[in-house]
């Protein structure tokens, strides 16, 4: 079957010619590739035969996939981020389940830091709960909201994702769905933490710029959560537990990131592209 490799990108030149690189060394060859160029500002350019570059104001990566998908040829579809590397196998071992009917989305728990060298990679890791050297919790779940890849026929079945979420705008699909992908044992890859404080906070902002469970008393909490007395106590605490002095660096940017993403979106209403 033929894939659809959808990607895309905002203000990511620095990373996208590794992701690129990567993509082309792998052994499942019948794959289009569609950059999605997500209203950039870095001047982004990419030329070559075998991509399908496409562009869009500045609307968030649900809208982008969406379009991908629109101008996809592909039986099924794979979205992946632009500051992600690849095992040579990826491809072919995330769509075996696919290709042998026992599911009709996927996705691999076998994601790895790429990154991990770096202080605030490390710091990032630490504060949301995942497994060292790994983008995710132990003990993560076989089933997940977030595919990696799905048939197309499904994709458009449901119309794709709701980019009005902002940042939970990937749980959408499985969410219009009603179920979640399943597991695709031994598709390895790399994705990039944020490794700058100015990145942290940026990433932070925009997770915080969303809606919350609970109405208004979700805003509170979370606003109490992410104020400087509590992010001193639980970074000194985190800090200490994970023999991490820098992590009280990290979570005071962190969770003043979030705490302004909270207000952001309380004031204006719009959750973050």
């Amino acid at each position: 079957m033929k894939l659809s490799v959808i990607i895309p990108v905002y203000n990511e030149e620095d990373v996208i010619i590794d992701c690129l690189k990567s993509l082309s060394h792998q052994i499942y060859k019948d794959f289009e590739i569609i950059v999605v160029d997500d209203g950039s500002t870095d001047n982004l350019k990419l030329k070559s035969q075998n991509l399908k570059i496409l562009t869009q104001n500045h609307k968030g990566p649900g809208a982008a996939r969406n379009l991908g998908a629109k101008h996809a040829k592909g039986d099924i579809l794979v979205f992946v981020d632009a500051d992600m590397t690849f095992d040579s196998k990826f491809l072919q071992e995330l769509i075996e389940p696919i290709l042998y009917a026992k599911a009709k989305g996927t996705f691999s728990k076998n994601e790895y830091v790429s990154n991990w060298r770096n202080r605030w990679a490390r710091c990032w890791n630490i504060n949301e709960g995942w497994e060292s050297g790994r983008r995710h919790p132990k003990g993560y779940t076989d089933k997940q909201k977030v595919f990696r890849a799905i048939l197309k026929s499904e994709f458009d079945k449901v119309g794709g994702f709701d980019p009005s979420r902002g940042y939970t705008d990937d749980w959408t699909l499985s969410e219009r769905l009603g179920y979640e992908a399943e597991i695709a044992s031994g598709a390895k890859f790399f994705h990039k933490n944020p490794e700058k404080l100015a990145e942290v906070f940026k990433h932070a902002h925009w997770v915080g710029k969303r809606r919350y469970k609970l109405g208004f008393l979700g805003y509170i909490l979370a606003l109490f959560r992410s104020s400087l007395p509590v992010s001193l106590v639980v970074g000194i605490l985190k800090g200490l537990l994970n023999h991490m002095p820098d992590f009280i660096i990290f979570k005071v940017i962190y969770d003043f990131g979030i705490f302004s993403g909270i207000l952001d979106y309380i004031l204006t209403g719009r959750p973050m592209k």
